[in-house]
């Protein structure tokens, strides 16, 4: 996998690992929508010196039809159904449980890609995926009904965000930043009316800036890193990475919130250990045709796909404009980028 896309998705892991105890934390005093809320705005204002350094901003109501139905597919789903129905699983179990359920992203992001965006899975993927399937019912069992309850919530929530993440990946003529700002400022304006229409807020200034803090870094720039990497590597590709959060989320329940690392979620955690090395040791290689077409996202010159022209950016550097391809077919080990869409009968 090429290096930089897959050192965010690690980055973008670590700093969403994070936000799951620091929200189990903040639930002890915000109400569930008044925190959704909160984050996402975070994650808006974690973005905005970005997007002050492109010079380039691009309203979602100009956008091409298809692109404006993804990010709002993406806002909706992403931003306002996920978010709320993952706090309301964290109410009724751990964080640490609630961490590794969280895996089940992963299965909603293969399914949803091998079913409906037509990304080529192989063994190996599918081993993975019944792996975290198992390792997450472990868990749901370990926890009683409540665990049964939150698993549910989280498993649903997971899923809003297989699709999500699939709709960010295919997002083109909109930089990350921008996309992450969007979705940021919707969902949490969104959130946080419902949340003050629901309750009062009597949350200290101290307590709202610490869950802006907490979606800046692990909604925004976890969420930023996390888009350009799947543009990369395709949704599933990032997502395998990606779910590496929940690893991050129970060690650092165990540090700060002092909770006990139960026998199920170590067992747990191993089947998803092993999971995930079959995944990582997936290749995807054949011959395939690229079509002429004229669009635009992050990129380098140095690829083997991107041979035009751009002054003043060099060969190496990743950048976003509007550029052409011409019909080519060639072989070589690729993953479902915007570049790599296309069919596999001939496999």
């Amino acid at each position: 996998m090429p290096k930089f896309p897959l050192a965010m998705a690690f980055l973008a892991a670590l700093l969403f690992g994070a936000a799951t105890p620091a929200s189990k934390k903040l639930l002890q005093t915000l109400p569930t929508f008044q925190l959704a809320g909160l984050l996402y705005l975070g994650a808006a204002l974690g973005v905005i010196p970005l997007i002050v350094k492109e010079r380039k901003f691009s309203w979602p109501w100009k956008l091409d039809r298809k692109t404006a139905l993804r990010l709002l597919g993406a806002i909706s789903l992403g931003g306002v159904v996920g978010p709320v129905l993952l706090l309301f699983g964290l109410k009724l179990a751990s964080s640490a449980s609630v961490s590794l359920w969280l895996n089940l992203e992963l299965i909603a992001t293969v399914l949803f890609g091998y079913l409906v965006f037509r990304d080529k899975l192989s063994t190996h993927a599918w081993v993975a995926t019944v792996g975290t399937l198992a390792a997450a019912t472990i868990l749901s069992i370990s926890e009683g009904y409540a665990g049964v309850q939150a698993g549910l919530m989280v498993t649903l929530a997971c899923f809003c965000w297989g699709l999500d993440n699939h709709f960010t990946a295919l997002i083109t003529g909109i930089t990350p930043a921008q996309t992450t700002f969007w979705k940021g400022l919707v969902a949490g304006i969104i959130n946080l009316v419902i949340g003050l229409q629901l309750d009062v807020y009597t949350a200290t200034v101290s307590l709202t800036a610490a869950a802006l803090f907490v979606g800046v870094f692990s909604y925004g720039i976890s969420l930023l890193l996390y888009i350009t990497s799947a543009q990369k590597l395709g949704a599933t590709r990032s997502q395998i990475i990606f779910s590496s959060a929940p690893f991050f989320g129970v060690i650092l329940a165990a540090t700060f919130l002092r909770e006990p690392i139960s026998m199920a979620q170590i067992i747990a955690t191993l089947v998803i250990i092993i999971s995930l090395v079959f995944l990582f040791f997936e290749q995807h290689l054949h011959t395939h045709r690229h079509e002429a077409t004229v669009h635009e996202h992050w990129h380098r010159h140095d690829d083997g796909h991107h041979d035009h022209l751009f002054p003043g950016a060099p060969r190496a550097t990743y950048h976003s404009h509007r550029h052409e391809h011409k019909a080519m077919t060639h072989t070589h080990p690729h993953w479902p980028d915007p570049e790599h869409r296309h069919e596999h009968n001939e496999d």
